[in-house]
């Protein structure tokens, strides 16, 4: 709550949400998800929203004494050097980097600052994005999307992962634009980032499929691709495992790639400890990407 609390109190001080947001290094949507949540969790609002300008109401006005109060109490555990560090950093991640680099990211923060206490929140990458922005969450692993990430977002690049074409071993002999063309198509789920990439390619390539089947799980879609239900287009992820009896079947020129990364807010606006997580995250993958096939 006391991230709730410093947004609250700066709608306070600039007077609108805007201009909040604007000094804070959040998003307008992100102070209004805030300030929602305080008074969810409160049950009473706290402003009169009258037009643009934000205007503390009775209980507004004896939150803000009480929230002085608490926030005053915390700046001085800051100040106590002898204070062990503790404290709540909450990451988001999609599920190819849980199994992968992330895992040895966490243990080996947690391994010089037990104090902290981690939680692990899964997501598809537009969800994720969207805790980052509103606050929910600090930092989060995902796919970069295929628009403009808010301003006031940092994407850290950390690798790359081309798409290949999976395919029945028995139709080994053939060539990938025509088993696009005349084989079932399995899609990769156009609500997730990786599979809006598969959609542009597609019309980029004025590729016709007939679709079989839609889902968003990659080992599943593998599965689906080893029973014969038909081919499909997916990211070479060393989280994948190629099951028996697939073959790959690499786009050459036309290759196109899912880009991993971490979106961050500005470093004003999120626990400072999580630049360190972050940093860890960083080191983790960029030894996973040179291990990787």
């Amino acid at each position: 709550m006391l991230r709730e609390l410093q947004t609250f109190m700066a709608v306070v001080r600039y007077g609108t949400f805007a201009n909040a947001a604007a000094h804070i290094g959040l998003t307008q949507s992100a102070v209004s998800a805030q300030i929602q949540r305080l008074e969810e969790e409160l049950g009473y609002p706290l402003f009169d929203r009258t037009g643009r300008a934000a205007h503390l109401n009775g209980n507004g006005r004896e939150a803000l004494a009480i929230a002085e109060e608490l926030m005053a109490v915390y700046a001085k555990f800051g100040g106590n050097a002898s204070t062990p560090k503790t404290g709540l950093i909450r990451i988001g991640s999609i599920a190819s980097a849980q199994t992968t680099f992330l895992m040895d990211a966490l243990a080996e923060f947690w391994s010089v600052n037990p104090g902290y206490r981690i939680r692990l929140v899964p997501g598809l990458s537009l969800n994720l994005l969207g805790q980052v922005d509103s606050g929910e969450v600090d930092i989060a692993v995902m796919i970069k999307p295929p628009f403009a990430l808010p301003a006031d977002l940092r994407w850290r690049v950390l690798f790359n992962e081309p798409f290949v074409l999976m395919a029945p071993q028995k139709l080994a002999h053939r060539e990938w634009r025509e088993l696009l063309e005349n084989e079932p198509f399995i899609r990769y789920d156009r609500g997730s980032f990786g599979g809006r990439l598969v959609d542009h390619f597609l019309r980029r390539a004025r590729l016709s499929v007939t679709e079989a089947i839609e889902l968003d799980e990659l080992q599943a879609i593998a599965q689906l691709v080893r029973r014969g239900v038909g081919v499909a287009l997916l990211p070479l992820s060393k989280s994948l495992s190629v099951p028996r009896g697939v073959v790959i079947k690499d786009l050459g020129d036309a290759t196109f790639y899912r880009e991993i990364g971490l979106v961050e807010r500005p470093s004003d606006s999120r626990q400072p400890v999580a630049a360190l997580l972050a940093q860890r995250i960083a080191e983790a993958a960029e030894r996973f990407s040179v291990r990787r096939p």
